[in-house]
């Protein structure tokens, strides 16, 4: 008789107790495995370490076929040696000069990848650059649809309607947002189980498409209002899909920098908004419905050109499309040696994951989000850097900077050229993390740019006191809200999508990007709506320091509950996020806090952090150690 253990993101199977059993096959050999909920030691392992290389081959062979891909055996079995002991692949004397040339360039020229990969980053870029597109339409807007549509006395002191339009302005910008923290955000999860990440984007494309056509047709503010609900299901259904597509293609080594051209092309996407904005203010009544319309440009490629790109071989994996998943990752990947190895190296770790989640549906994996620890511990760290990128008070700009300038005495066409130039900082200061995110980490990008922000915010409001008459009153509310912008793209910006899109297992991938995009946008909706009474009743300075304090309350949530990602793969995560929350916060604590005191403050030599993670086994990122110390450049 058959036994089939099953889990949606595995198929294990015991053909009998003397017969080939793949989970015991892979533990063999091996010391005692980590425990996914606790790893109270920190330890980060291999799973495919220390198993004999018999037992390696036999677990292989035994795989192929059960997976109907007997042809590439000699293939996977290559692959698994490297899985295996990724630093001493050299020592492998099954490879060919050209694979070791291959697994050096991994780190050595890290960038050089196939076209197929960067078709698909592209694309995804696409996806972005209409997100922020969209933002910034509705900035530019602001100034004229609301006397349009008989709302606009929310700036007038005394007015009868204030508050009613104040709050209608801010509700009718708000509500992309409300619409994907409620809805756009959680049909991710169901389109991605049964139309695949592709499909999903095509579906939240449509939405972008016509949506946006549809407000700069709208012929009063409910029907405006409609039109942007619509526009808010496909913004939370791409926001929840896009970060996730991109990582599963991705190789660890540039994942992070790759990944985040989710916000540097959402920055981009909001740079290209206000030059839209700006192109079209002379154009009359018609000028806001050109600015809230001229959205759709961006999505005409995504639709169309979504299908090109290959689909995510972890989504194959996960509906057991394993032959799907190796010609996806023979399209991204530049020779059959990383694909085999990758697609054996991820189906052992999801075999471990599976040891902790179980047979499921959609509303058992939300639950799971907060009672599997090893997935708490990944939705806390969401929660944390998607909320903070609304605490950090980035989107009262991107939203209402127009409004910000004009209140600062700027004229109409000043403001829009203000706010024009904030997006150009936005995007051009985004570059470097392309770089940075992957070399200094997600966590230390955030712990240096989130005080940075908090003064350049509170200086920008202190400069609102600056007498209206000088020149220096506008010139240096610009300048200070250009830097806050230009620390906040290089850190807060790209990390929080990067980030939310690689903590959480396969298993719970979508539903807990959903929550964290959902996080992310809900009180971007907030922030929205509440906005513009804050500034009527706290004047800028007041809502500048507010915000301020706010930086430092998430600089503080990031030290102790956002652990480090880079340059791990996705499957290696677990291990991180096995380690219990109160571990860490007592490291940081009492490790890693009195070191930055000592090295940066006090300037005391010889320091050392001791680190928190130990290494049981080689693992995929040791390979670059390697290759380095063997200095094959």
């Amino acid at each position: 008789m058959t036994n089939v253990v099953k889990n949606e993101a595995v198929v294990v199977e015991d053909h009998g107790p003397d017969s080939y059993n793949q989970l015991a096959g892979m533990e063999k050999g091996r010391s005692e495995s980590v425990n996914l909920n606790r790893n109270i030691t920190a330890k980060i392992q291999n799973p495919l370490a220390g198993i004999p290389r018999e037992t390696l081959f036999r677990n292989v062979e035994e795989f192929a076929r059960e997976v109907d891909m007997v042809d590439t055996i000699p293939l996977m079995r290559k692959g698994a040696l490297v899985a295996r002991d990724p630093p001493n692949f050299e020592a492998i004397d099954e490879l060919e000069d050209f694979e070791r040339e291959a697994l050096r360039n991994e780190f050595l020229h890290k960038w050089r990848q196939p076209r197929s990969l960067y078709v698909t980053v592209i694309l995804c870029s696409v996806g972005a650059a209409v997100q922020g597109w969209d933002q910034t339409g509705s900035n530019g807007a602001n100034l004229s649809f609301p006397q349009a549509f008989g709302i606009g006395e929310g700036e007038t002191a005394g007015a009868p309607n204030q508050d009613r339009d104040n709050w209608l302005v801010g509700l009718i910008n708000a509500a992309p947002y409300i619409a994907s923290a409620l809805f756009g955000c959680w049909i991710s999860d169901p389109l991605n189980h049964y139309w695949g990440r592709r499909g999903t984007i095509f579906v939240s494309a449509v939405f972008c498409l016509f949506s946006v056509i549809g407000s700069g047709v709208s012929q009063n503010w409910e029907q405006l209002f409609v039109t942007r609900i619509l526009l808010g299901i496909g913004m939370g259904c791409k926001a929840s899909v896009i970060p996730i597509y991109a990582a599963e293609n991705c190789p660890a080594a540039i994942r992070g920098g790759l990944v985040m051209s989710w916000q540097m092309w959402t920055a981009f996407g909001i740079f290209l908004g206000f030059c839209a904005n700006l192109a079209v203010y002379n154009a009359g009544d018609i000028a806001w419905r050109l600015q809230l319309g001229s959205a759709f440009i961006p999505a005409v490629p995504l639709v169309f050109g979504i299908y090109f790109c290959p689909e995510s071989p972890r989504w194959y994996i996960k509906k057991n499309r394993y032959q799907k998943a190796y010609k996806s990752l023979c399209r991204l990947r530049n020779t059959p040696l990383q694909a085999a190895r990758d697609l054996y190296y991820i189906h052992a770790q999801i075999v471990e994951e599976a040891a902790i989640v179980k047979k499921n549906n959609y509303i058992t994996r939300f639950i799971e989000l907060f009672t599997i620890p090893r997935v708490r511990r990944a939705t806390l760290a969401s929660w944390t850097v998607m909320i903070a990128q609304q605490m950090c008070g980035i989107n009262i700009i991107a939203f209402y900077s127009s409004t910000i300038f004009k209140n600062a005495g700027a004229s109409n066409l000043e403001a829009l050229l203000a706010s024009w130039g904030f997006g150009l900082v936005n995007f051009v200061f985004a570059w470097p993390a392309v770089w940075t995110i992957d070399t200094y980490g997600r966590r230390t990008l955030l712990l240096f740019t989130f005080p940075q922000m908090a003064w350049t915010l509170l200086a920008a409001g202190f400069c609102f006191w600056i007498p209206e008459e000088s020149r220096a009153h506008l010139g240096m509310i610009a300048f200070f809200v250009f830097l806050f912008a230009a620390f906040y793209s290089p850190g807060e910006g790209p990390v929080p999508f990067t980030y939310s899109a690689e903590v959480f297992p396969l298993s719970h991938r979508e539903v807990g990007m959903s929550w964290a995009v959902a996080t992310c946008l809900f009180w971007a909706a907030t922030l929205s709506i509440t906005f513009p009474k804050m500034l009527a009743a706290l004047k800028p300075q007041g809502a500048f320091g507010f915000y301020a304090f706010l930086n430092v309350t998430a600089l503080v949530m990031i030290f102790f509950w956002v652990p480090e990602t880079k340059q791990r793969t996705l499957e290696e995560l677990d291990y991180i996020f096995a380690v219990p929350t109160r571990t860490h916060m007592h490291y940081q604590l009492t490790k890693a806090l009195p070191y930055w005191i000592n090295k940066y403050l006090l300037r005391r030599k010889n320091v050392k952090l001791e680190p928190l993670y130990h290494f049981e086994s080689a693992v995929a990122s040791d390979q670059k150690r390697a290759v380095k110390k063997d200095d094959y450049s």
